[in-house]
């Protein structure tokens, strides 16, 4: 019977760490004009399981007025 409930005891202990979600890092480098509608952006991401980072940066594409 301790076999039995030491089992349960295990098993609900997986099941909750299985259930918490890993940590994440969101990185945000905005560095576009306010006015601008269309900035340029690059996206990335790293996930390996234990840990995840994101990473998003946007700029202004320089325009060349002639």
């Amino acid at each position: 019977m301790e076999k039995r409930r030491a089992g349960l005891v295990i098993a609900a202990a997986l099941l909750v760490l299985l259930s918490a979600r890993h940590p994440t890092a969101n990185i945000h480098i905005e560095t576009h004009d306010v006015t601008d509608v269309n900035p340029q952006r690059f996206h990335a991401a790293i996930d390996v399981g234990l840990v995840a980072v994101k990473l998003l940066v946007t700029w202004t594409a320089e325009t060349v007025a002639r």
